[in-house]
């Protein structure tokens, strides 16, 4: 039928177009592909087979005759697509039947390989369960043969990795030697990773040691022997070389390390750990790890920065420095640029452990050349910046910012051993520790070598104390040249003692290499204006007060050398601690003893040593210098002796010196204190003889017709020496503080005094009426010296001037009693002298008490 040669010829076309469009209606094509598209609807397919058949000319257009309904076109049309279907369903069940038939087939094969396979599962257990029966058998034997099986194995394969690398490594030299290439190991190194890397940097080191051997041509003279190694002859030279196989070889390992700084910079920048840890590692069975270590220092961010800022100038608040520099002033505190660096160190390198850590599998290692880096570069730099500057300052001002700088470095290294970094956190290990310590201590090792850092010390504190003593030598150097003033004389040794000290102080002003700065605190710690005022000297304005003792002059001067002391132990304290501390010891006794408190005694002995002898009442002038001079002694044997000879302990021969050097000074002191407490009880003494010695002798023996006299309280001469005498202990409180001191002094001159009455009373002839006055006197006398404030001691002295005036006065029945009653505590001799001036001493009665003395 004519559809279908249609459909045959159609059958070629794509299965979604069911008939082409021609004048001639055409029947539609169709295949299985049309019916198993999703979008297939049985509506859709008779609609497109219906208007296939109906020609272009009858679907549209007005209703006639010609265009009447016509079904044949429709009934061929369908006939076709029925006879189409029904082949279509042959060629469906066809394909059909095979699939089932080999489906069977597959099934039949599937059942025979799970047979098979379950007898091979089978087989294998029973191996196992025979071999495991074998070893957990108590044969001997068996264990042995297995364990030497494995051990056989092991071997062999270790012999097999062997070989296949001796085979790569001699297949890898014949490609270098011969053809001038590594292609083979570029491979291993493009394409093994971190092993294959790894690998290669060994392969390299061998290479490098075959071309040393076998390629001598390619290494340089050896002590200017032959180019040829290890017993290696000349046969290499017959041949012509024809690739330098070490140049090539490094080469190569220039390329495989720098690919591998590379590679690790990248896993750095994407914080890639595992990445950077693999890198290391084979940066390190290659070279070592140094470059990767120094790449990573190198690069990190605190190193750039630091360089940066290491050009910059210390500056800082000048009030800082001027406290640095004040020995009065509290210490400010470490620099604080110094500062800012010690807390960035301190996160920095805490932050820095935990990535060392991670990134590279030897991290101890870098994280002591990452300390050796921060502690030698950054903060040694700053340090010697900050210490320079204080150097132009002042000597204070360079040892307080020492101290400072050292505590907080010292404060760094205990925070991160704390931290424990990459122990973290526990505490750091042993070697990091001793990396740490070691740092530290080289930092200041300029600082302290020899005897720098306490001739620092030493120059600091002979500065300071020839400031503050310059106007009091000046006082007294021109007080010894004129010997009539209050002040006139001082002993040889110490004028030398002064002028020398004096001379130093003036030529340390003039040095150029003392700073303006510290010039300035100099001349003001002195009184002074400025240095050419201090080289004038006959020019400089001093006062009665520049020449007197100060305590607090006194505790500036202690204050000052304990501050050195406490400095000087938490710095440089070790062996040499006792050393220090007796050149400590030394300056104090030298400035505070020597030239201050003994300059004021010599003084003040001479002053007295004048008042002796004068002929005008004396003015104890030099008693105020008492006070001070024993409250500084007593101050420095306690600082001395609680403070600076405990320290010394340790050496037994420094610590004896010292002691006897204090002994010395203290005795000296001493002495001259009590010379000059004995000289103003001689003066006391010498004036009330003096004033004694005017006493009329008809005070004691007035007329009868005469009763004027006796209306007086006491006599006037009695009433000068009162006078006199209730000056004396005011002025001495004064001057000594109350207590046994005081009471000494006052005792002696009480007792000397007591002397000196009764050798006045033995002089004059006494009547009656002059017992009275000679009573009141006695009371008067008594008057001061109970004020005197003596103790009991001297009860008994006043009741024996008290019976004085009773000897003048009773009659000699009633004088018999008295000397009767006194016999026992008076000496004969003072009352026979008493008796015997009495007016009536002829009389009976009074021989007769005369007889019994």
């Amino acid at each position: 039928m004519p559809g279908t040669t249609r459909t045959s010829s159609s059958s070629s076309q794509p299965a979604t177009v069911y008939s082409g469009r021609s004048v001639f209606p055409q029947a539609a094509t169709f295949d299985l592909d049309t019916f198993s598209n999703r979008d297939f609807t049985v509506k859709d397919f008779v609609e497109t087979v219906s208007e296939s058949a109906i020609p272009p000319n009858r679907r549209s257009g007005p209703a006639n005759p010609a265009n009447a309904f016509d079904p044949k076109p429709l009934i061929r049309t369908f006939e076709y697509a029925l006879s189409r279907m029904t082949d279509l369903s042959g060629d469906l069940e066809h394909r059909e039947n095979e699939l089932s038939t080999a489906v069977r087939r597959a099934e039949a094969e599937h059942v025979e390989n799970i047979r098979t396979s379950r007898t091979k599962l089978d087989a294998a257990m029973a191996s196992f369960e025979n071999l495991d029966a074998s070893l957990n058998s108590n044969d001997k034997n068996s264990v042995g043969a297995i364990v030497r099986i494995g051990q056989k194995l092991e071997e062999l394969d270790r012999q097999r990795t062997r070989a296949q690398d001796a085979r790569f490594l001699i297949q890898c030299w014949l490609e270098v030697s011969e053809r001038g290439e590594l292609f083979m190991l570029e491979d291993v190194r493009r394409q093994g990773g971190g092993e294959g890397k790894v690998r290669c940097a060994n392969i390299v080191r061998q290479l490098m040691k075959i071309s040393q051997v076998l390629d001598p041509e390619s290494w340089p003279t050896i002590n200017g022997g032959p180019k040829h190694v290890n017993g290696i002859n000349g046969s290499h030279d017959a041949r012509k070389r024809k690739h330098n196989t070490r140049e090539l070889i490094e080469k190569f390992s220039e390329t495989l390390e720098k690919d591998l700084l590379k590679s690790f910079d990248d896993f750095y920048a994407r914080q890639n750990f595992e990445g950077m840890r693999e890198c290391a590692k084979v940066l390190y069975d290659f070279n070592g790890g140094a470059s990767v270590i120094g790449n990573y220092i190198n690069q990190h961010q605190f190193f750039i920065d630091r360089n940066q800022l290491v050009a910059e100038e210390i500056g800082g608040d000048a009030e800082l420095w001027d406290r640095l520099a004040d020995p009065d002033a509290e210490p400010p505190g470490v620099e604080s640029s110094l500062q800012i660096l010690i807390d960035e160190v301190r996160i920095t390198v805490q932050e820095e452990a935990d990535l060392i850590k991670k990134a590279f599998p030897y991290a101890e290692q870098v994280m002591v050349i990452f300390l050796q880096r921060v502690f030698q570069q950054s903060i040694q730099q700053r340090l010697e910046m900050v210490l320079e500057k204080a150097s132009t300052v002042s000597s204070l001002a360079f040892l307080r910012s020492l101290q400072s700088a050292r505590t907080a470095l010292s404060g760094l290294i205990d925070d991160l051993k704390q931290h424990g970094l990459l122990e973290h956190p526990e505490s750091v290990s042993s070697q990091v520790a001793m990396v740490l310590d070691q740092q530290f201590d080289d930092l200041f090792v300029p600082y302290f070598a020899g005897s720098t850092y306490i001739d620092r010390e030493k120059r600091n504190l002979e500065e300071l104390y020839s400031s503050l003593l310059f106007k009091f030598t000046i006082f007294h150097s021109r007080r010894r040249k004129v010997p009539t003033t209050l002040m006139k004389s001082i002993a040889k040794s110490g004028s030398e003692m002064l002028a020398s000290a004096r001379d130093a102080y003036v030529d340390r002003l003039g040095s150029s290499d003392l700073s303006p700065s510290q010039k300035a605190m100099l001349l003001r710690i002195a009184g002074l204006k400025d240095a050419d005022n201090a080289k004038a000297q006959t020019e400089i304005e001093v006062t009665f007060e520049d020449g007197v003792l100060s305590n607090a002059s006194a505790k500036r001067m202690l204050k000052w050398l304990a501050e050195a002391v406490g400095r000087g132990l938490e710095l440089n304290g070790g062996n040499e601690t006792a050393k220090d501390i007796s050149t400590l010891l030394h300056i104090l006794i030298s400035n505070m003893g020597e030239i201050y408190v003994e300059t004021a005694l010599d003084a003040a002995n001479d002053a007295a040593s004048l008042q002796e002898t004068t002929k005008n009442e004396p003015d104890f002038s030099h008693v105020p210098m008492l006070n001070p001079a024993i409250t500084i002694t007593h101050l420095l044997s306690t600082f001395i002796h609680s403070v600076l000879l405990p320290l010394a302990a340790s050496n037994i021969s420094i610590r004896k010196d010292m002691t006897r050097s204090t002994s010395q000074t203290m005795e000296s002191l001493e002495s001259k204190i009590n010379a000059v407490m004995q000289h103003s009880i001689d003066i006391i003494l010498n004036w009330t003889s003096k004033l004694l010695s005017g006493q009329k002798k008809t005070d004691f023996r007035p007329r009868d017709d005469i009763h004027s006299g006796m209306e007086l309280l006491q006599t006037p001469t009695c009433q000068t020496v009162y006078t006199f005498l209730s000056r004396l202990y005011p002025l001495f409180l004064t001057a000594i503080t109350p207590g046994s001191n005081l009471t000494s002094l006052f005792l002696e001159v009480a007792f000397g005094l007591r002397s000196i009455l009764f050798q006045h009373f033995q002089k004059f002839q006494i009547n009656a009426a002059g017992g009275i006055m000679v009573t009141k006197d006695l009371t008067k006398y008594i008057e001061v010296l109970r004020s005197w404030d003596l103790g009991s001691e001297f009860d008994s002295s006043i009741e024996a001037l008290t019976e004085i005036g009773h000897l003048f006065v009773v009659g000699p029945e009633a004088l018999r009693e008295r000397v009767r009653g006194k016999a026992g505590g008076w000496d004969r001799s003072d009352l026979r002298a008493f008796v015997m001036r009495r007016e009536d001493v002829g009389s009976v009665g009074v021989q007769s008490v005369l007889s019994m003395l």
